[in-house]
């Protein structure tokens, strides 16, 4: 769902800061400052728990008066959107509760909580954040609670905290990459059969015209990816590049509509026409892991976890639904 993309690039601004939230402290050597604490360090744990605890709370009440206020509220009920955006919403609800217990787990870990305690943050932080949007679109009318957003959060925090808890590390990572699509101005037909709108002007109506919008909410321009560092599963005397990973993606393009290519504009009714057809798409790419690059600086590897959540241009192998092999050498969307 849409609101929901705006709150998720909330958190993952909020989940950088967090660890480094302004302590204030100019007198600290900077690579002191973000190099995780050995022990529990009671200042930092108990700062970063106000800046969190502020954060959620500010946050919260800010998306239901931004956005949930604006609809009509009903009782708590439930809400099948499966199959909507061809699941891309899914695997976005995987890839940001992952992303998030990876981030806080780190940001536990800042203030020197051993490895169960900060897993334990990890799932816990993860939870809340994306449960109490579900819970707000459950007395929504406009929507409800969704089992199958409840459940891929659930996947998403689950092969973060298995990974973490069994391996020590994360071998498997889930990114994404979202480029800018320019859709035509051409003037197509409602069914009428007048000339009277075009595919870029359904896009702005959907996802906006500002770069941003666009970022979060198209879903044709989006791609999830499973990135699998190779190396991690190799014997230790292997010379597969430690930060080289295989990637898989998962998009989809043509979707101007949920569940179907058919809207209402300004009392006029249009369905677009086959060669507009919806269809997915399967990609096999490289990718690099941020974080196994080697570096003793702590403000850059704090960057680089961050950053790390984003998947980067490469060559790839393209399928889609539609029977079409596609080569690709840098893939966009």
């Amino acid at each position: 769902m849409y609101k929901s993309r705006f709150f998720y690039m909330t958190l993952l601004i909020m989940s950088f800061i967090l660890p480094f939230s302004a302590q204030g402290q100019q007198n600290i050597d900077t690579l002191r400052f973000f190099q995780p604490a050995p022990t529990l360090h009671k200042g930092r744990f108990y700062k970063a728990l106000a800046f969190s605890t502020t954060t959620y709370t500010a946050f919260s009440i800010g998306l239901y008066r931004a956005w949930y206020s604006q609809f009509e509220q009903e009782g708590f009920h439930f809400f099948n959107d499966w199959n909507e955006w061809q699941n891309i919403d899914k695997y976005g609800h995987l890839y940001t509760s992952y992303f998030q217990g990876v981030l806080c787990y780190k940001g536990a870990k800042w203030t020197g909580l051993d490895d169960d305690d900060a897993i334990l943050t990890g799932v816990v932080c993860a939870t809340l954040f994306q449960t109490t949007i579900e819970v707000m679109d459950g007395f929504s009318s406009k929507w409800g609670f969704s089992v199958s957003d409840f459940a891929a959060n659930t996947v998403g925090i689950s092969a973060f905290y298995f990974q973490q808890k069994y391996w020590g590390e994360q071998r498997i990572l889930f990114k994404v990459s979202s480029w800018p699509i320019s859709y035509s101005d051409n003037l197509i037909r409602d069914t009428e059969g007048n000339l009277s709108s075009s595919i870029n002007t359904r896009a702005n109506d959907l996802f906006g015209e500002s770069f941003a919008g666009r970022f979060l909410k198209d879903y044709n321009a989006q791609t999830i990816w499973l990135s699998v560092n190779v190396n991690s599963f190799l014997p230790d005397d292997n010379r597969w590049p430690d930060w080289l990973n295989i990637a898989l993606g998962y998009s989809g393009q043509n979707m101007f509509g949920g569940f179907s290519n058919t809207w209402t504009e300004e009392d006029r009714s249009y369905v677009l026409d086959p060669s507009n057809d919806r269809y997915k798409q399967y990609v096999l790419g490289l990718d690099i892991d941020l974080t196994r690059i080697k570096t003793d600086n702590y403000f850059l590897k704090s960057l680089l976890s961050v950053f790390n959540i984003f998947k980067l241009p490469s060559p790839a192998v393209e399928y889609t639904s539609q029977g079409e092999w596609r080569f690709h050498l840098l893939f966009l969307n």
